[in-house]
């Protein structure tokens, strides 16, 4: 029989394979029977009917009733969080997926995408993110034997990039105050400059004010870090002089 689970609510088409089923007056879904739309010989395709806990499923035919196999009705799954709730349009993110009745989940769908997720737990899910057609906010639905739960929300971001820095450069001493332009800011986790974290405030999507921290004379990378990826720039740490 297959599949051999499927939603309280009924309505799973369920293949049943045997011998001798040519005629079939009956199927049964413990107490309940099921609507048949195919019948061979040795193979008949119904529909489940509503019911609940693992039920027995029997045949009959003008030659009897046929031995038992077993039906699970599996309640409808509830999702109660992602983490993270957001990443880029590239994929590949990581995340867990909370919630109740996952153990039968068989995909995870991003939109329009839909991949197989990891069951860690009959509470937990572990997927990674395919590839968003564009940034934004996609729907994203569990399905479980016991149906789908589509509750939750996934945010694709474009990856950040600098387009200036105002000013480009500033004394080894460090303290500079120093205003970067770019997109896709928001997120912005983390930024170093030389390698040594800098201080910054994320203005908006296209602004960050930060502060230099002290470095040593000569170019230096600025690396701002998002949940979408990084970014890089070029800044000039001005020797001290000498008089």
């Amino acid at each position: 029989m297959s599949p051999n689970a499927g939603p309280t609510d009924g309505g799973t088409v369920v293949t049943i394979t045997g011998v001798n089923l040519t005629g079939a007056t009956a199927v049964n879904f413990g107490p309940r029977r099921a609507t048949t739309i195919a019948d061979t010989a040795n193979q008949l395709t119904v529909i489940s009917p509503p019911g609940s806990g693992t039920v027995p499923v029997t045949v009959v035919t003008p030659g009897g009733t046929s031995n038992q196999a077993l039906f699970q009705y599996v309640t409808p799954p509830t999702v109660t969080g992602i983490d993270p709730i957001s990443g880029p349009t590239a994929g590949g993110t990581s995340m867990t997926i909370s919630g109740i009745g996952l153990q039968t989940a068989a995909s995870v769908t991003y939109g329009a995408s839909t991949v197989r997720p990891t069951v860690v737990s009959d509470t937990q899910l572990t997927v990674t993110a395919p590839p968003g057609t564009a940034a934004g906010s996609v729907p994203v639905g569990v399905t479980t034997a016991g149906g789908t739960a589509r509750t939750l929300t996934y945010t694709y971001l474009d990856a950040p990039s600098v387009t200036a820095l105002s000013p480009g450069s500033g004394p080894v001493t460090g303290g500079t105050s120093i205003t970067l332009t770019g997109t896709g800011l928001t997120t912005t986790d983390q930024v170093t400059l030389g390698g040594v974290p800098a201080a910054f405030e994320v203005i908006s999507d296209t602004t960050l004010a930060l502060q230099a921290p002290p470095g040593t004379a000569g170019a230096a990378t600025l690396t701002v870090i998002t949940s979408a990826g990084a970014a890089t720039a070029t800044y000039t740490y001005l020797p001290t002089p000498n008089t």
